[in-house]
């Protein structure tokens, strides 16, 4: 719909907006440099969190994930981030901001989703694999520790010539979410420290 130069402190970007012909939702791709359908290209699908990528929450690792992505992504000189706005998993802020006060009083994060009566994660990545081959990738290395959304990119026809983790520094409250992610979720994530 959209694509304009964004400057960041963390490099030089082009931005690029979407919409979905089949809902509501919209995308925003922030990349550098050439896509080319041969060159394996990093990428990562990052899902809003305005808690943790903008009010800098360190309940979730999600905002210093955005920015090293980023930083990779200067670094290679290459690379597509599809920011997709299916906050808290796909249930919304507002349902997200109740499954933090089920976890204030003990719930983890699964358990506060299975308590609202939502899936534990609702995301679907179909329509952001669209956008990368929108942008002319084929091969990708994909930023990211979620099995599943490695599984739901193979499937819509991306060839994941690589994984490369993005676990980053992460505070003491983000601890326990983060083995709750690891545990219950089954992320590829490294020693977790408390």
């Amino acid at each position: 719909m959209a694509v304009a130069n964004l400057p960041t402190a963390l490099g030089k970007f082009k931005i690029a907006g979407y919409r979905s012909l089949t809902s509501d939702e919209e995308f925003v791709v922030l990349y550098k440099g050439r896509m080319e359908t041969g060159v394996p290209t990093l990428v990562r699908i990052h899902s809003q969190c305005l808690t943790g990528d903008v009010f800098g929450s360190i309940k979730c690792d999600c905002g210093p994930q955005l920015r090293r992505a980023m930083e990779l992504i200067e670094q290679e000189g290459r690379g597509a981030i599809v920011y997709q706005q299916q906050e808290g998993r796909g249930i919304g802020i507002i349902n997200k901001i109740r499954a933090y006060a089920l976890q204030d009083d003990g719930a983890d994060t699964v358990e506060a989703n299975e308590q609202l009566g939502f899936a534990v994660d609702a995301r679907t990545y179909q329509q952001c694999a669209e956008i990368l081959f929108d942008l002319g990738l084929c091969k990708v290395r994909v930023m990211s520790n979620n099995p599943d959304k490695l599984k739901a990119l193979e499937e819509a026809g991306l060839e994941i010539v690589e994984r490369v983790p993005i676990q980053v520094a992460s505070a003491a409250p983000a601890a326990h979410y983060l083995r709750v992610k690891k545990e219950k979720m089954g992320h590829l994530l490294n020693q977790i420290s408390e």
